[in-house]
Parts: structure tokens; sequence; C-alpha cells
């Protein structure tokens, strides 16, 4: 691998990596506000908590696949 795929690979990595941390943060928030948000705003930022991981998730499974098929099949 040159230094100038690797550097790409780097980012990618680094993006991938990011991602699925966010998307670790907002199920945890979620499930946290469950139980200490008040009863007026609580199915509404859960809803918008939960399609946000969801989004996400979908986002990062096909920029993981995207990444797979990269290293699998390099340019």
């Amino acid at each position: 691998m040159d230094l100038a795929t690797k550097e790409k690979f780097k980012w990618k990595f680094y993006r991938l990596a990011v991602l699925l941390n966010i998307i670790i943060l907002l199920v945890g928030i979620g499930i946290l506000s469950l139980f200490w948000m008040p009863e007026k705003y609580l199915i509404p930022i859960v809803l918008l908590i939960g399609l946000l991981a969801i989004g996400l998730t979908l986002y990062f499974l096909g920029q993981y696949r995207k990444t797979r098929e990269w290293l699998d099949h390099p340019e």
C-alpha cells in the first residue's frame, strides 16, 4: 500500500470510527432520556434521537460497505 492509499484509508477509517461513536452516544442518550426527561417531552425527544440513530446507522453501513469494497478491490 503506497503512502497516498494509506492516507486515504486513514481518513476513511477515521470517519467510520467517528460515526460509530456518534451512533453509540445517541443510543445511550436515548436510553437515559427515557428515565430523566419530563413526560411532556419524552416521546418527541426519544423519537428524534431514535430516528437520528437509525439514519446514521444506515449511512454508516453504506459507507462501511463502500470502504470494504475499496479495500478488497483497490483502484
